[in-house]
């Protein structure tokens, strides 16, 4: 278990967010990442890219998503 997902069972205020589903999910997780790695090679194309942003933090993630987006707008005009 993440360290965040440890915390936020431990929060009383926070384990709401938790369900069985998380646990079942968790457990399949290299079946996911293989699935979106194979989305994303079949999918993405040069006049469509996919551009994978980490997401682990939320800052960071936003900014990530401003800088790319900026730098396709600036690319394209």
């Amino acid at each position: 278990m993440s360290a965040s997902r440890a915390s936020r069972a431990k929060t009383p205020y926070k384990k709401y967010r938790i369900g069985s589903d998380d646990y079942r999910q968790r457990a399949r997780r290299t079946d996911y990442v293989t699935a979106v790695n194979d989305m994303v090679a079949r999918t993405s194309t040069s006049l469509a890219p996919w551009h994978l942003i980490p997401a682990n933090d939320k800052r960071y993630a936003r900014v990530a998503v401003l800088r790319t987006v900026c730098g396709a707008l600036r690319k394209a005009l």
